[in-house]
């Protein structure tokens, strides 16, 4: 999949958020696929060493196994969304069943902001899914998941194309891990020095 995603794709797509409005010097870090004990402790101590903040896209399953690793993110001031109990394909899934696999996962999110794995969805699924949830796509893709690249090419991918506002997506998982811990502190190194701050993406807390 390409770096950036085309600005003609998000055009077409105006349901989705892509990217945050505005010139400041913010970058919105994402990591979908967790909490994990493995890694998304290291992924949190990294942030912390940078005064970063991230949105982490968590499985339901995942939070229900990690329960306080899942706290800890939202005791150190990240957000947490939805990204489904178990990372099920939208274009391959009943809308009935996807929908029930999102909602299975939203005690344990609490937030509403929902990211579809793979950032695959059918539009029967997008329709009902906003009516709850903001859609948080990115344009900024790091690849870490693909184990045909290196760290340091994960790395180059954020460095050359993040800009102003990129929502930028990272894993923490284990299929991810070899190239993350080589890509992230790079990431963060280069645009703490170019005087940019990592904040979270803007949420509403369900109840």
């Amino acid at each position: 999949m390409v770096p950036r995603i085309p600005r003609v794709l998000q055009w077409l797509l105006p349901g989705y958020v892509w990217r945050m409005a505005g010139t400041e010097k913010v970058i919105y870090l994402t990591f979908d696929d967790g909490p994990i004990e493995e890694l998304t402790p290291w992924v949190l101590d990294r942030l912390a060493e940078h005064g970063a903040k991230a949105t982490f896209f968590c499985l339901g399953r995942n939070c229900a196994r990690a329960p306080e690793l899942a706290a800890r993110i939202r005791a150190e001031g990240h957000a947490l969304g939805n990204h489904t109990w178990d990372h099920p394909r939208g274009r391959r899934t009943r809308t009935r069943d996807y929908l029930r696999n999102v909602v299975k996962a939203a005690p344990l999110t609490s937030a509403m902001i929902f990211r579809p794995p793979y950032g695959s969805l059918t539009l029967a699924q997008a329709r009902a899914l906003r009516k709850r949830y903001r859609i948080i796509l990115w344009d900024v893709l790091s690849g870490d998941y693909d184990e045909r690249l290196t760290g340091e090419h994960c790395a180059q991918r954020v460095l050359h194309h993040a800009r102003p506002g990129s929502i930028v997506v990272f894993h923490d998982s284990l299929k991810a891990e070899p190239r993350l811990r080589t890509a992230l502190p790079a990431v963060l190194q280069h645009f703490a020095a170019e005087g940019y701050r990592f904040a979270a993406l803007p949420i509403v807390t369900a109840g």
